[in-house]
């Protein structure tokens, strides 16, 4: 096999850099059998569409590599269609330029997986603006239309080759942002140490939380490739170890309870350092279970320094009687149910299975949506949708550039500055920044590079080659660094226009002067039927408080309980945080008068968070009680919080002294003995401190909604 883990080099490739190979790979064979085929010229049009569907193919599933792929050679199609027909008349094809970009934008009503399928009719638009009107329409339309089936076939091939070598990307890469996250939860608590028991600095706090977004992402990644795969060892394998990486996850997040019933004094100190200490071993372990997921061995995992938890905290210096030392044994477990969850891991990677916990149709209820269903579109036909306001803003600023373009006073080639706008505008003010400099700096690049090494470089063959090299850098890089794309792009642009009409020439002045200019508009036009973040805050709170109570609702059942609908309750939940945190950060950038009270939602998002550590540690401490001797006791216990946790969050009901019922000054009071000798009265505590964070989250959200 092509990408087997005995290749050393292809073992240090991450996944995106294989897929932009087998892209430029695909791009060059096209090229070359059309080439030898049918000539040149023919090569040149069928390069076109193949370049245009490639823009949507990832390192996906065969089955959604199939949806981005067609849906973008479709809308590129088309596309070039509208852009040939109405080229000769100039004023009638700005309009059409228009059409094009709102329609590009309107398919995002589908969400992220058409973020790449949106920008396939724009570059197959531009193409087609920069190609000669001296070929035939027809010929020209068949051509493109061939370049994007016969790249659709190698995405298809390509996509089941590389299948079992993404499976292993994906799932290291899921153990590396989970040994970061690890790391960074230990930067947290050492900064909570170094600032005498605050809350840390916002730095650390930050790489937190960019760390959970990356996990999150890394995590539905490795969903959706792993839980189709079909049944076998290794694929029993793979998938127990993302769900010990989901629980991993989960135990993590309950790390930060307890902190501050420390104190800021030596001993919360030590303690703080020897937590800090152990979850950055624990994070290297993970680390070297991804290199050998990625590299396909069997480390023995043995032969590691292991934790001892017996003597963990034996040197903290306790004062006698202290009522801290009752909360060693619950931090102590914590930390050992982490080490636990990573050595079964390790035991997995060794050739241990494990019987998984639920079953292979189970888990497709996991696994992202695709496709391109009809009715995402109607929830999108509304003025106050940021698609459509988006696709009308997106219509209107390229059918601006495309006319401002005409009257220019230099030799302008309108195609290069509609390209510059499109692709710098996005659906938000933050995302367009972000691009906006990359973009500036990739097209500065790109055109030193164009004039430096290619400007007199007569030989067709040699720009060819670098042209598909630009075409995988293009690829590869769009998602990690822009302006390494933006780049490679502008190279591939430029070349593409010479080699379809070479007496155009580069004008690399001018097209550096346009792209200035698109950088300029684009950012200008970002203002118009702006989306701010805080007309879907409402929303976006009403679905957190919704889904954080449907978590608690599954979370507060005594056990064993419906294991699919915690965990998917779970998910959603995980899912709407990240959400918010995502409107946060965007909201950032945006004016002053119409940004979301930062310091409010961060404190809503720090209580949703609480609340989810607070109900995991609920599930631990009922595994590890009685279940039978305990029952009628639990089970009142359990009943009893949720009652007070659903009416905490419901927001309709108005916050009094009276909906307040727990003692706050109670709750750092720990119980009079250890959870070794009797845990009930922890459980106890621990669903009082998970109602008293509902109350806190209904409050942190009519704050922010107040404000």
């Amino acid at each position: 096999m092509i990408f087997s883990a005995h290749l050393r080099p292809w073992r240090l490739l991450p996944a995106y850099a294989i897929n932009g190979i087998t892209v430029a790979l695909g791009v060059g064979s096209i090229q070359f059998i059309f080439s030898v085929a049918a000539g040149s010229h023919v090569a040149l049009l069928v390069l076109g569409g193949a370049v245009c569907a490639c823009v949507a193919d990832g390192p996906n599933t065969v089955r959604r590599t199939w949806h981005h792929v067609s849906a973008a050679a479709v809308l590129s199609f088309f596309a070039v269609l509208v852009v040939s027909t109405l080229k000769p008349h100039p004023l009638a094809l700005g309009v059409g330029i228009a059409l094009i970009g709102f329609v590009a934008a309107m398919s995002l009503a589908w969400g992220v997986r058409a973020g790449a399928v949106s920008f396939a009719p724009i570059l197959s638009m531009v193409f087609a603006m920069a190609a000669p009107a001296n070929h035939e329409l027809l010929a020209g339309l068949g051509w493109n239309a061939c370049g994007g089936l016969v790249y659709l076939a190698w995405a298809l091939a390509a996509s089941a080759l590389c299948q079992p070598r993404y499976r292993s990307l994906v799932l290291s890469e899921t153990l590396q942002a989970t040994a970061q996250l690890f790391r960074s939860r230990a930067d947290v608590l050492e900064s909570i140490r170094a600032a005498a028991g605050d809350a840390g600095n916002g730095a650390t706090l930050r790489a937190w939380i960019s760390g959970e977004a990356r996990l999150a992402e890394r995590l539905q990644a490795a969903r959706n490739l792993l839980f189709i795969a079909k049944g076998g060892p290794r694929s029993l394998r793979d998938i127990g170890i993302l769900l010990r990486i989901v629980d991993l996850r989960d135990v993590l997040l309950a790390s930060r309870l307890d902190i501050d019933v420390l104190g800021g004094d030596a001993t919360g100190h030590a303690m703080l350092e020897h937590i800090a200490s152990a979850l950055r071993q624990i994070g290297a372990q993970l680390d070297r279970a991804a290199d050998a997921v990625r590299d396909g061995s069997t480390t023995d995992f043995a032969s590691e320094q292991q934790l001892d938890f017996d003597t963990l905290f034996a040197d903290v210096p306790m004062p006698p009687n202290e009522a801290r030392a009752r909360l060693f044994p619950s931090l102590l477990g914590r930390l050992r149910q982490l080490a636990d969850d990573v050595a079964r891991i390790h035991r997995l990677l060794q050739g241990r299975l494990e019987s998984l916990p639920v079953s292979r149709v189970q888990l497709q209820l996991f696994i992202a949506a695709e496709g391109w269903p009809w009715r995402a579109l109607p929830l999108q036909l509304s003025r106050n949708s940021p698609v459509l306001r988006h696709a009308l803003r997106t219509a209107l600023a390229l059918g601006s550039t495309y006319y401002l373009a005409m009257v220019l006073p230099w030799a302008s080639h309108p195609y290069w500055l509609v390209l510059s706008v499109a692709v710098v505008l996005r659906g938000s003010l933050e995302q367009t920044l972000a691009r906006r400099n990359a973009r500036v700096l990739g097209t500065l690049l790109g055109c030193l590079v164009v004039v430096v090494g290619l400007s007199y470089v007569p030989s067709l063959a040699f720009l060819s080659a670098v042209f598909l090299v630009a075409v995988g850098v293009a690829h590869a890089y769009v998602t990690q660094r822009y302006w390494l794309t933006a780049t490679a792009a502008t190279v591939l642009a430029l070349l593409q226009s010479h080699m379809v009409n070479p007496g155009a020439g580069f004008s690399i002045a001018e097209r550096a002067a346009d792209t200035l200019l698109g950088v300029l508009l684009a950012w200008s036009f970002s203002y118009v039927l702006p989306s701010w973040e805080r007309r879907a805050l409402p929303s976006a709170i009403a679905r957190l408080i919704n889904d954080l109570r449907d978590y608690a609702t599954h979370a507060l059942t005594p056990l064993p309980g419906d294991a699919i609908a915690l965990r998917l309750a779970r998910r959603r939940a995980y899912d709407t945080l990240a959400a918010l945190a995502d409107t946060l950060q965007r909201s950032s950038v945006e004016p002053k008068r119409v940004r979301l009270p930062a310091k409010a939602v961060a404190t809503l998002l720090d209580h949703g968070e609480r609340l989810m550590a607070h109900l995991s540690m609920v599930r631990l401490i009922l595994m590890q009680l009685n279940a039978e001797e305990d029952a009628p006791q639990i089970s009142s216990a359990l009943a009893e919080a949720h009652q007070a946790l659903s009416t905490c969050l419901d927001l309709q009901t108005p916050t009094t002294r009276e909906n307040k019922s727990i003692d706050v000054d109670a709750l750092d009071l720990l119980p009079a003995q250890p959870p070794e000798r009797n845990l009930m009265p922890w459980l106890s505590r621990r669903l009082l401190l998970t109602v008293h964070e509902a109350e806190r989250i209904r409050d942190a959200a009519a704050s922010v909604l107040a404000k």
